[in-house]
Formats: C-alpha cells, structure tokens, sequence
C-alpha cells in the first residue's frame, strides 16, 4: 500500500475548553485540520485559527449530516475525525504515522477510547474500550444518522474495520450534573425512536431493567474497580434505563 495523507476534520460549537488540546495532539499526524464551526460564541474559532486549522462556518445539520459537510470539506481522502474533547495519546499517534507511512490495510479504522469522568479515567464499567470509527477513507461510505447515534457506514458492508493501537482520550463529563443532562437529552431521542417503531414497555420491564443495567455493569464488567465513580455511573445508568422505559411507556400510550 502507498502512504497516504490524513485530513483531521472536527465539528465545534463554544469549545474553548477543549479544543487547543485536541488541536495540539495531532501535531505531527494532521496534513491539514479543518474545523466546522455552529457560529460559536466564545474563542473557539480564534483558537483553531492558531493551530493553523482551516474554519468553515455552517449551521448544524445534526451530527451526522455535519460529519459529512466536514468530510466533504477536506484536501485529502483519508479523514481522522475527531470531537473537541477527544485527544490523541502518544501510542496512538505512533499507530498513525505508521500507517501513514506503510499504507493502510483497511479502508476504515476503530480506536479504543477511554474516557475521563470528573477527573478519573474510567477503565471498567463498560465504558473501555469503546472503540470509535474515527479514520476512514471518505470515498469507501458515509455518516448515517439514526434518532440517537450517527454511524459511520461502508458502501461495501463486506468491509472489516481495522483496529488502531493506542487510546483516543475521552473529556466527557466534568460535572455529575453533564452527565445527568446527557441522560434527559438521550432518553428523550431513544423513546421517540423507540415509540415511533410502534414500541412500548411493560412494567416488568421498568422495574428489571435499571437493576440488570447496574448489575451487570457494576459486578459483571467490574465497575467496582472503579472506586466512587464506577459506582455513580453505575448508578446513573441504571437510572438512565428507568427514564428510557418509562418515558417509552408514557409516549406509547398517549400516541
């Protein structure tokens, strides 16, 4: 395979805190960055001005359609696409400027991300690795965008995705209260989805759900390893499950 070059695309609206790290962390691996902005309101543009990154205002088109104004945007095929609170370990960079070098052997790649919750990375729970389809060649498919996640997917659905070696660092949540907002926002898109489908829930399946979720999560993928904050997520997701059925059941029955 011949060496290619990589295109870093990210999308951004008011991420000050977050972006000049993200931006700095493909130092080395980016051959252009081009970043999407939703007319931020705070120093995200100035700061991705001085990380030499190309600017292009658009208005949000939902996360996947955006993903692919910003694919389509780029210099180059390949495309690493990356979200403002994500940075690249050192390990990670190795595995790209490798492939870079040598070619790549697939046409889309995953990479293992972890993610740091209130200040602690979070190993266990679940929530590692959560392999993310983040380099792809952009003419091999596209970004498709369900009620709740946007995926990425191959023209061929024959095609394997590889696996980069190396963390993707993970600046999620910084408060407990981020999280908590994440879960309303996500429940609320799963039940319409859910309801849409002619789904419901039963109360059986209220009542189980939560307990299963922290069970599994808490004993089975060892959040208790943790400490406090495999607790708490365990908590939260349980909780998650609860809000998610029972908004379910409240939508089915009054459509």
């Amino acid at each position: 395979m011949n060496a290619i070059k990589i295109s870093v695309v990210v999308i951004t609206f008011n991420e000050e805190r977050n972006l000049a790290r993200c931006l700095q962390s493909v130092s080395g691996i980016a051959d252009e960055i081009v970043v999407i902005d939703s007319a931020s309101t705070d120093n995200t543009v100035s700061i991705a001005r001085n990380h030499n990154a190309r600017v292009v205002q658009q208005v949000f088109l939902g996360y996947g359609q955006q993903k692919n104004f910003a694919t389509a945007q780029a210099a180059h095929n390949w495309i690493l696409s990356l979200d403002a609170d994500e940075e690249l370990t050192e390990d990670l960079k190795k595995s790209l400027l490798e492939l870079k070098k040598n070619g790549p052997a697939h046409n889309v790649y995953e990479i293992p991300r972890m993610t740091n919750y209130c200040g602690q990375w979070i190993r266990h729970c679940g929530w590692y690795p959560d392999r993310q389809t983040r380099l792809y060649d952009r003419t091999r498919g596209k970004w498709e965008e369900p009620k709740v996640h946007e995926y990425w997917r191959a023209t061929n659905p024959n095609d394997k995705k590889g696996l980069l070696k190396g963390d993707l660092l993970h600046y999620s949540f910084s408060t407990i209260t981020e999280h908590l907002k994440k879960i309303e926002k996500y429940s609320e898109l799963a039940a319409l989805a859910a309801v849409e489908k002619g789904k419901t829930a039963s109360l059986l399946k209220i009542a189980v759900s939560p307990k299963w979720h922290f069970i599994s999560e808490y004993f089975l993928k060892l959040g208790f390893l943790d400490g406090f904050y495999g607790y708490t997520i365990c908590r939260l997701s349980a909780y998650a499950a609860f809000i998610k059925y029972t908004k379910i059941r409240i939508y089915s029955k009054s459509k």
